[in-house]
């Protein structure tokens, strides 16, 4: 903390030591409507410190009023205008995009418009995410926001995940730049692969519910737009330090060429992150790189933007769910938060098993043509080649005590306390040093014994998972990387016209996915080489060839394999078709639909011998979606929407159990929603409340469940469908501004999440012949993993003219632990349902400094999160409800898995702009 303290006191001292500067004042709002833009970006030409304009429209710059004076508002066009001391009312005319501040943007992307689009929205603006993600986690910025559930799981860097009305990242869909970024065959977001978001955001809307997009994307928890940086317009840079808590530090550097005469503009940005992890043994390290170029001549109806983004990265992962009672019984005293059971130490240096590894950059060029007056084609494509996975451990080591480190069904208590079990230092952390010892120690060189001289691998020494032929020694452990690389490229094309008060357009997406599944060898720990036997097209073979766990290294994708080598093929194909009534007053009222083909093919070069590639699967899908927006006066707004979706199945629904062989019981999942909203808009309030339902059903999940047969036992599978859940909830969002200096903002979302009722299933043996019959008692059991109370409280205060401070206060309830309906337990009828955790509240702080350093801009920004150090379950990945007889934390019975989250934590940033 005395560093926290030294580095705020002299960016303090800085920032009130400086030259006063003069006023400039104004007030921003709707050339349409006369509404107040709250939140709009206002700065000098060349000058990117700005300030933002307040509830009511208005904003004080506290700059020489000399130059340009640039206003810009997400979903409205930018102006700029000659600076004056009292600027009086600017407006800004609406736009179909209008993302950044003077820049060269692509008018592809869906943007929900104020008092217009009938979703409801929110929207984070790129200063928020600037000032106050630091060494957060980038999903966290949405923490504020209705709906939003997210954490750091286990803590590693980027390994955070985040859920919106009770669906997680496989059901809510994300897009960058209007691009759909959720993975084409499981539907998750790795966000390790997007570190670089909090370099180059531009800003965020998140869309709950249906959402205003036109594809056919899964938005069943709604749609989150991230929006980044393209050409900017103005010249200039900047460059800025972070560091923060456990060793964090990032530097980043950005340059923009300013637009030429001709029309040409470019901006560059790098910068370079590195932490030891809050977390025990969760080291990172990681790029990011983005440019973008931009034409846009005078007088043209063409505008282009080409732009590159990637973060390549690594980091130590804590993968194994810690047991509440293992947080007291390793680390320090208490319950520690960083315990890590992964954690390890090779030659003095932290080692880890588990090591994630990926670099995805996304290249996109947008072309946006005014073909004239009415008529407007809007098109976008884009490619990415991620290449990278994540590290873990192979071979039979459970078979050598000594070495037998990964607890497996069971906590580190009773693995290592209890049953004696691995090879541990005296503070817990697994010996990898001993590892090598014992693999060095227990494996006989290779043919020795059946003397096979003429082997090329003769006397050295061979590992295996399985094998224990030939002095092969299958009781050992190496480091294998799972890889999961991909190439997806893709197109999005919208022909959009306009005429008095109506709009219509089609569009198309279209996109091409191939995904590479395999295993690769990455640390032999001491051994020579790796018997391999999981490709059953051979009868076996060495691998002595390894890679590193590195993104910008060789990831074998053309080298030797182990294990497994599958590739998936999908491809998808998309239309849709929006018409719009504006009566640019009073009444917005749309209806969109949309059509799909997604096809998926899987090929198998190591466990599919006989049918080596599946038949190709296609499978269609659509959307159908309307609402309307009225304004009732100056102040006041409704709106509806509702909508139904037909949703393709995820890639492993289409080929169950790992195999080629297509599944014939494939039914689209149909997800419906209804939403009403209420908006109010007045000088100092700002506020929206909204109600929705929205029915997920038509699911499908198999397990395997005993039946007894003429008193016998058998093993059997049962197939429940039609599975429904229903979420309902309450949202409200408010901000309020009782002075110039003063700004509150609220928000409350209160949700009901529950399974609708008891399902039924045959069973059948593996003759497909019918066995029994099954149910699961699944009526009013809650959804876990996201909670279903939260309420958050911001206050933002400017003490001087240069220097603010804001506080923020998030009380979380209704937290349920994560569980899955096909587990054993709800084979019961007189099952408890879901565990519910504890409720917590937690408070950050943070303050920002403005000054003049060398005749130019600079800010110094101070985060402190979770100000009392409050300690809290974030989530839990089991669902073992406590007794009289359990041993408890919080009446949570300590056998339970969970991550607790992040105790105090900090980063201060310096940015100067030249």
């Amino acid at each position: 903390m005395r560093q926290i303290l030294r580095f705020a006191l002299v960016g303090m001292f800085c920032a009130i030591s400086t030259l006063t500067f003069a006023q400039i004042t104004g007030k921003v709002t709707d050339a349409s409507t006369g509404d107040p833009l709250t939140g709009a970006t206002i700065y000098l030409e060349g000058n990117s410190t700005g300030t933002s304009a307040g509830v009511d429209g208005t904003f004080e710059l506290q700059a020489t009023p000399e130059g340009t004076l640039v206003i810009s508002f997400i979903g409205y066009e930018t102006a700029t205008l000659n600076a004056k001391t009292d600027m009086g009312t600017i407006s800004l005319e609406p736009t179909a995009l209008g993302l950044a501040a003077a820049s060269v943007v692509a008018n592809v992307i869906d943007v929900a418009k104020v008092r217009e689009t009938p979703v409801a929205v929110s929207t984070i603006s790129p200063a928020e995410i600037a000032l106050k993600v630091g060494n957060q986690e980038f999903p966290e910025i949405m923490n504020s926001t209705p709906g939003v559930y997210a954490t750091k799981q286990g803590g590693g860097y980027g390994d955070s995940r985040i859920s919106l009305r009770g669906f997680d990242q496989s059901n809510t869909s994300f897009l960058i730049n209007g691009q759909p970024v959720n993975d084409m065959e499981n539907g998750w977001v790795y966000w390790s692969n997007w570190q670089g978001l909090t370099d180059v955001a531009s800003g965020i809307q998140i869309q709950r519910g249906l959402g205003a997009s036109r594809l056919a994307v899964p938005s069943v928890g709604g749609t989150v737009s991230i929006f980044t940086k393209a050409a900017d317009k103005e010249q200039g840079g900047s460059v800025s330090q972070t560091i923060g808590n456990d060793g964090y530090t990032k530097t980043s550097v950005n340059y923009n060429s300013g637009k030429n005469d001709n029309g040409w503009a470019s901006s560059f940005l790098l910068s370079k992150w590195a932490g030891n992890g809050y977390v025990y043994g969760t080291q990172g390290e990681g790029w990011t790189y983005f440019g973008a170029v931009g034409y846009e001549p005078e007088g043209s109806n063409h505008a282009l933007n080409l732009s590159v983004l990637g973060a390549g990265q690594w980091h130590h992962q804590r993968d194994a769910w810690v047991s509440i009672r293992d947080y007291e019984n390793f680390g320090e005293e208490g319950i520690d938060r960083r315990w890590n059971t992964d954690a390890g130490f090779l030659e003095g240096e932290e080692f880890s098993m588990r090591r994630n590894f990926y670099n995805k950059p996304l290249a996109t060029f947008n072309w946006d043509w005014n073909i004239s007056e009415n008529l407007t084609l809007n098109t976008s494509v884009y490619g990415s080649a991620g290449r990278g996975g994540g590290t873990g451990p192979r071979g039979q080591y459970f078979r050598n005590s000594d070495i037998n480190n990964h607890p497996y069904n069971a906590d580190l208590t009773q693995h290592y306390l209890i049953d004696s079990l691995g090879n541990r230092d005296e503070d817990g952390f697994i010996d990898f040093d001993a590892v090598v010892a014992a693999n060095i120690a227990t494996t006989t060189g290779y043919g020795t014994t059946d003397s096979l001289t003429s082997s090329p691998f003769y006397n050295q020494l061979i590992g295996s998972n399985g094998y224990r032929d030939e002095d092969v020694n299958r009781a050992v452990e190496i480091r294998r990387a799972s890889m999961n690389s991909h190439d997806w490229v893709g197109a999005i094309s919208n022909l959009e016209y306009n005429k008095d008060k109506w709009t219509a357009s089609v569009g198309i997406d279209l996109r091409k996915y191939k995904g590479y599944h395999y295993r690769a060898l990455n640390n032999l720990m001491g051994l020579d080489g790796y018997y391999s036997t999981g490709n059953q097209n051979s009868q076996g073979q060495i691998i002595n060839t390894t890679i590193e766990a590195s993104p910008f290294q060789n990831t074998g994708l053309n080298g030797p394999k182990l294990d497994y080598y599958n590739v998936g093929n999908v491809g998808w194909i998309g239309a849709n078709g929006l018409v719009e009534y504006n009566d640019n007053d009073a009444l917005t009222a749309v209806i969109q639909a949309g059509v799909s083909n997604q096809s998926y093919q899987r090929e198998d070069y190591f466990d599919q011998p006989n049918n080596p590639i599946s038949e190709v699967a296609n499978i269609p899908g659509g959307y159908v979606k309307g609402g309307a927006n009225y304004n009732i006066n100056e102040s006041s707004n409704v709106f509806f929407n509702t909508g139904l979706i037909s949703r393709q199945p995820n890639f492993d629904a289409v080929f169950p159990n790992f195999a080629n062989n297509i599944n014939e019981d494939l039914e689209n999942e149909q997800i419906k929603s209804l939403e009403l909203g209420y908006g109010y808009v007045s000088d100092v309030l700002t506020a929206n409340v909204n109600v929705y339902s929205t029915n997920w059903g038509n699911r499908f999940i198999t397990r395997g469940i005993p039946a007894i047969v003429d008193s016998v036992e058998i093993e059997g599978t049962a197939q429940f469908s039609g599975i429904d859940v229903v979420h309902k909830g309450i949202e409200l969002e408010a901000t309020y501004r009782p002075t110039n200096k003063l700004k509150l903002r609220g928000m409350l979302s209160v949700g009901d999440w529950k399974y609708t009722s008891n399902f039924n299933a045959e069973i059948f043996d593996d003759t497909n012949t019918k066995i029994g019959d099954a149910v699961l008692y699944t009526e009013g059991a809650k959804v876990g993993d996201a909670a279903q109370f939260v309420a958050n409280l911001n206050g933002d205060y400017r003490i001087t003219n240069n220097i603010s401070a804001d506080v923020n206060y998030r009380y979380v309830d209704g937290l349920y632990a994560d569980y899955s309906i096909n587990s054993s337990v709800f084979l019961q009828e007189d099952n408890l349902g879901a565990m519910k955790l504890p409720s917590y509240g937690l408070v950050d702080l943070g303050t920002t400094a403005r000054f003049d350093l060398f005749g130019h801009n600079a800010s110094f920004r101070v985060n402190v999160n979770n100000l009392f150090d409050t300690v809290y379950i974030a989530e839990s990945n089991t669902n073992i409800h406590a007794t009289d007889a359990s041993e408890t934390w919080n009446g949570v019975d300590t056998r339970n898995f969970v991550w607790f989250g992040f105790g105090r934590t900090w980063n201060a940033s310096l940015k100067y702009t030249f």
